[in-house]
């Protein structure tokens, strides 16, 4: 039943992303108007507005100028979703749970638009710090666990040390404020998730550049956004942290 509840929400969560990627980086408001053509202005019919299905029903176009509708916007609503599932199934029915969806969400719509742009918008990045410990703060009352917030506290100002230290050698200035928010979020669940999600990060990156350069689809002086492979790193760790740490301390202990 969480599964199936969390997906629904999944989809109308990634609908919402799609107005968030499209108007942040334009400085537009992501309430007024309503959902619209791009092209033509129209606004779109409620029904063509339910996630996945409105795009089917119209067939990938829009109703009134014909202008294609990209396939990014289902794949956003579906991934989304199918993100979400994943969440739930690592915390379950937990206080925790809501906090980590929110981070879902926040880190599709921070990837897609620095894939976009190059950018991670501070109008998404610096409120996820309050909604973050909102609520996860609480969380430590609840379950009478006060070192998973000092952990977390601790792993964001490591992080965002490091991230500064690199900021030195062309490290984005949006790479290093998202990175206190992923080494909050990663120290509570523990320092092997640390350490998991921040060297992912760095290997997910290091492998794109170089399949990248391999393919001449960019160049030594190609810009390359980090974020998405943060995030990509994070969410890593989230989700395999333990396994990995394990496997990595039989490695080198042989």
């Amino acid at each position: 039943m969480l599964l199936v509840i969390v997906a629904v929400f999944g989809l109308a969560v990634g609908s919402f992303l799609n107005v968030v990627i499209h108007r942040v980086p334009r400085g537009e408001s992501v309430v007024h108007p309503g959902s619209h053509c791009p092209a033509c202005g129209h606004a779109v019919r409620r029904r063509h507005n339910v996630p996945v299905l409105g795009w089917l029903l119209l067939r990938g176009r829009c109703t009134d100028c014909g202008v294609r509708i990209s396939l990014r916007y289902p794949l956003v609503e579906a991934g989304t979703a199918a993100l979400f599932v994943a969440v739930a199934a690592r915390f379950g029915w937990s206080w925790e749970l809501p906090g980590y969806l929110y981070l879902a969400a926040v880190a599709i719509a921070l990837a897609l638009i620095d894939l976009d742009v190059m950018r991670l918008p501070d109008r998404i990045v610096l409120p996820s710090y309050a909604v973050a410990l909102a609520l996860l703060v609480p969380v430590a009352l609840v379950d009478g666990d006060p070192a998973a917030p000092v952990r977390g506290l601790i792993a964001a100002v490591l992080l965002w040390v490091l991230y500064r230290i690199l900021g030195f050698f062309q490290m984005g200035g949006g790479d290093i404020k998202l990175a206190p928010l992923l080494g909050f979020y990663l120290g509570w669940l523990g320092w092997s998730a640390v350490a998991v999600g921040a060297f992912a990060g760095f290997l997910l990156g290091g492998v794109a550049g170089m399949v990248l350069l391999a393919t001449r689809l960019a160049t030594r002086k190609s810009r390359i956004p980090f974020g998405p492979y943060m995030l990509a790193g994070a969410f890593l760790a989230i989700f395999a942290a333990a396994p990995i740490s394990t496997w990595y301390a039989h490695l080198i202990s042989i």
